[in-house]
């Protein structure tokens, strides 16, 4: 995906790459194309998550509450911060906990991939597994936690809109974005 000339993106980068944004935003689907263009692994936080807790985030959040869930869920991020390079989607809450983006601010890079309002409801449209989304209205819950974590999601390292263009695209500008990083450039 980077032009030839350019050095490989992988190895002007050191550090695991966290992707954070709303739920909708395409942290699973683009970063499992950011890691299979860098050749290294990819993990899912919220995935992981269920693997460790045998069970889904809607009946973690169902079961203890989602103050009790922040608490494993950051235990599971600063797990897996701790193991080896990798490109790491959060949940959509996740980056919102000052313990979890001091650990990210530490040990990776974090990139945020904005995405509008409409295409954060069209996309969270497709599935019924969203537990903040269960209740009311989802494109008025959507504006509400967009305008809230909004500002927070900007203190990431990188800001890459994905809201429009094929996953490709959005990939090529992450990449784009994380060489001008390595470089030195602003992102």
């Amino acid at each position: 995906m980077a032009p030839p000339n350019d050095p490989a993106p992988a190895a002007l980068i050191d550090r695991t790459i966290v992707l954070v944004g709303m739920m909708g935003a395409g942290k699973t689907a683009i970063g499992k194309r950011l890691a299979a263009t860098l050749g290294w692994p990819f993990e899912d936080a919220d995935a992981a998550i269920e693997a460790a807790a045998g069970t889904t985030i809607a009946e973690i959040f169902a079961e203890i509450g989602e103050a009790a869930f922040r608490e494993k869920e950051r235990q599971v991020i600063a797990r897996l911060l701790a193991g080896q390079r990798q490109v790491l989607a959060l949940g959509g809450g996740a980056f919102m906990d000052p313990q979890t983006r001091s650990l990210v601010r530490e040990r990776a890079c974090s990139v945020w991939l904005r995405a509008d309002l409409d295409a954060l409801v069209r996309r969270t449209g497709r599935r019924g597994t969203r537990p903040l989304l269960a209740r009311g209205d989802p494109r008025a819950t959507l504006a509400r936690l967009l305008e809230q974590r909004g500002p927070t999601y900007a203190e990431a390292d990188i800001v890459v809109d994905s809201s429009k263009g094929p996953l490709n695209a959005v990939v090529e500008r992450v990449l784009a974005a994380l060489a001008r990083r390595a470089n030195g450039a602003a992102p």
